[in-house]
C-alpha cells in the first residue's frame, strides 16, 4: 500500500510572538486539494497604535532521509514551494525573505553561501553546485551535515516570509493570505482493508466512508489517497481567543469522499463542508483525508 507514494508538507497561518495588543476577531479558512486561502480580522485592543513582526513560516524541507520518499513540493521556486501571497486591507504586501540552512542542528549558511552553494536543498543546482567542489571541501561538507554520498544534500531549509504590520488602535485591519498546499498521495486507500486501522482513527473516518470504499470495490483500489495538513494552533498567539472561526473544506468532486476529525461538521454544498466556532483556541493541528475516486 505504500508503493507509489507521496508525502504532505504541513503549512498553516500567520504567526505573532504571543501579545496582549492584538485580537483575531475572525478567521475564515479555505482548504481544498489546490488551493488555500484565510481572511482575518484583527483588531488592536490596547488604546493605542502597536506595531509587530508578523511571519507566515514555510514547511521545512530537506533532512538525512527526506528525499529518500517523494515529498509534495508543488512549486519549483528556491525560496517559495507553495506560492504564498499576503494582502492588507486588500492591499499586496511585500514580505521579507529569511533562509536559514541547518545541518548537523546547526545553523550552516554562512558555510553554504561562502561556498556558493544555493541554499534551496529541494533543487538540482544545490547537488551540481557540492559535487563539484573540491574534495577537501566536499569532506567538509559531509563532517557539517551537509551532504551525504546516497542521497546528496541533507540540510534543512528553514524558510519565513514577514513583515512589519501597524495595527492602528480601534481599528479592524483585514489579513489575507493564500498558497498552493503540499498534498500527499498513494494510489490507493486502506481505508476498508486489514491495514487501515490507523489511518481511520487519524482521519477520524466513520462507518460511511468505510462502507462507501467497500462499495466501489472493497480492496481500496478505487480510490486514490490524499493528505493535507494544516497548522492551526499558532493561532492561539494572539490576545484573545478567535472571536468566529470559520473552516470550508471542498473535497473538490461530488464523487470525491473526505474526512477529518471535528465536531459539528456541516455539509454545505456538493464538496464542501463547513465547521463553525466562537470564542476558540485551536488545540490541535488539521489533518485531511481526501479519497478521489480513479476515473472508470
Amino acid at each position: 500500500m505504500a508503493n507509489d507514494s507521496s508525502a504532505e508538507l504541513a503549512a498553516g497561518g500567520l504567526v505573532l510572538t504571543k501579545t496582549a495588543a492584538v485580537a483575531m476577531r475572525s478567521e475564515d479558512l479555505y482548504i481544498s486539494p489546490t488551493a488555500v486561502r484565510v481572511r482575518y480580522v484583527f483588531e488592536n485592543t490596547s488604546g493605542k497604535d502597536v506595531t509587530l513582526r508578523v511571519a507566515f513560516p514555510m514547511p521545512d524541507i530537506g533532512g538525512d532521509g527526506f528525499f529518500m520518499s517523494d515529498v509534495s513540493i508543488p512549486i519549483d521556486d528556491p525560496a517559495n514551494i507553495l506560492g504564498f501571497t499576503t494582502k492588507i486591507d486588500g492591499k499586496p504586501v511585500k514580505a521579507q525573505i529569511e533562509q536559514k540552512a541547518f545541518g548537523g542542528g546547526q545553523d550552516r549558511t554562512g558555510w553554504l553561501v561562502a561556498n556558493r552553494i544555493p541554499l534551496a536543498v529541494h533543487q538540482e543546482a544545490a547537488t551540481k553546485a557540492l559535487e563539484a567542489l573540491p574534495p577537501a571541501k566536499l569532506k567538509e561538507a559531509r563532517a557539517l551535515g551537509l551532504y551525504d554520498e546516497d542521497q546528496g544534500p541533507i540540510w534543512v531549509l528553514k524558510t519565513t516570509y514577514h513583515w512589519s504590520q501597524t495595527f492602528p488602535a480601534g481599528r479592524p485591519i483585514i489579513v489575507e493570505h493564500a498558497y498552493t498546499p503540499s498534498v500527499g498521495a498513494t494510489v490507493a486507500t486502506s481505508i476498508g482493508t486489514e491495514y487501515g486501522a490507523e489511518t481511520q482513527a487519524r482521519y477520524c473516518v466513520d462507518a460511511g466512508m468505510v462502507a462507501a470504499v467497500k462499495r466501489a470495490g472493497g480492496d481500496g483500489g478505487a480510490y486514490v489517497e490524499k493528505w493535507i495538513d494544516y497548522v492551526l494552533v499558532t493561532g492561539g498567539n494572539w490576545s484573545e481567543p478567535i472571536g468566529d472561526f470559520r473552516l470550508v473544506v471542498d473535497k473538490g468532486a461530488p464523487r470525491n469522499l473526505v474526512s477529518f476529525c471535528a465536531d459539528g461538521v456541516k455539509k454545505i454544498g456538493p464538496t464542501q463542508f463547513e465547521v463553525r466556532r466562537k470564542n476558540w483556541r485551536p488545540e490541535e493541528d488539521l489533518r485531511i483525508l481526501l479519497l478521489e475516486r480513479h476515473e472508470p
